[in-house]
């Protein structure tokens, strides 16, 4: 079995005209909802063996924030170039080459690709991803080459409005 969590970054900043993209940082919100949704992870008994994030400030800020509540090593988190600016395809190509003793696999970055993604692998349709949402997947497969909405199962779809 493989076990996959689509994370959104959170809320980022759009408060410094002078950024790039790529180096937009959380927001207060973002500070405040990616700890909360790690705490959710927590909670469900996510324990993630690998963190892969994109490379922009606001996914990696966001994939250390959860990191911490999971007891996950932030230093451990793997930063994945082709995430950022990726469409599904790339997504799932990502995915595909985790090592297969790797059961459980935390994956950050952006929408709209993240939500295609899920949609792609999903055993029935995933709303769109709001900031710091996540998806929860199960595989019944040993390879995560091997996964497809055909061996899949929705364990949970939850974001921060659940729990304000």
């Amino acid at each position: 079995m493989k076990t996959l969590y689509i994370l959104r970054h959170a809320k980022s900043s759009w408060e410094f005209d002078d950024l790039s993209d790529h180096d937009r940082p959380l927001n207060k919100r973002g500070r405040h909802d990616a700890p909360l949704m790690g705490q959710e992870l927590a909670a469900r008994g996510a324990v993630p063996q690998l963190i892969i994030s994109s490379p922009a400030v606001r996914a990696l800020s966001t994939a250390t924030l959860v990191s911490r509540e999971l007891d996950y090593d932030p230093d451990d988190i793997v930063v994945d170039t082709r995430v950022y600016g990726a469409d599904r395809k790339d997504l799932l190509e990502v995915v595909q080459q985790t090592p297969a003793e790797v059961d459980a696999l935390l994956l950050v970055g952006h929408n709209e690709a993240l939500s295609e993604f899920a949609n792609m692998v999903s055993p029935g349709p995933v709303d769109s991803l709001p900031t710091a949402g996540v998806v929860a997947l199960q595989f019944n497969c040993e390879s995560w080459f091997e996964i497809s909405r055909e061996n899949a199962t929705l364990l949970f779809y939850d974001f921060p409005k659940n729990h304000k």
